[in-house]
């Protein structure tokens, strides 16, 4: 099945998708507004994704009166956020992760070693009088 990101329609089909000329298609890709996929022989292959960005060029530009220049900045600026908002997920999930591992308690253990144990328990087997010093890394 295809996704969004699949390259599967020429340059004839993407335009006719997108309402526009072919050799607006060529120009958009020459200027770094829409750069789709190449097949083998070179020729652009156009995703769902790259029609539906070759539609929102054409709204720039027609509704809101944006310059091309204009639009590939709304692009940039666009694929600059979504990129951060999937940073800031990779570190909430790493945040959470640390916190987390913070919830465990460790305790020596009759041999000197490190053993976690549970909240509110102490290892099991005799007292140790052993002093265990930890620093969290700096």
């Amino acid at each position: 099945m295809y996704d969004d990101d699949s390259a599967v329609f020429v340059i004839s089909v993407a335009a006719e998708l997108a309402g526009m000329h072919p050799q607006t298609l060529r120009q958009y890709d020459r200027l770094g507004l829409v750069s789709p996929s190449r097949a083998p022989g070179r020729g652009r292959r156009y995703s769902a994704r790259d029609v539906a960005q070759l539609r929102e060029v054409q709204r720039l530009s027609q509704e809101d009166g944006v310059n091309l220049a204009g639009i590939k900045r709304i692009l940039e600026l666009e694929n600059q956020v979504t990129a951060l908002g999937h940073r800031v997920e990779s570190l909430e999930a790493e945040l959470d992760l640390v916190r987390q591992q913070a919830r465990r308690i460790f305790a020596a253990g009759m041999a000197g070693d490190i053993v976690a144990t549970p909240r509110g328990r102490r290892p099991s087997s005799q007292r140790s009088t052993a002093l265990v010093v930890w620093r969290p890394d700096r």
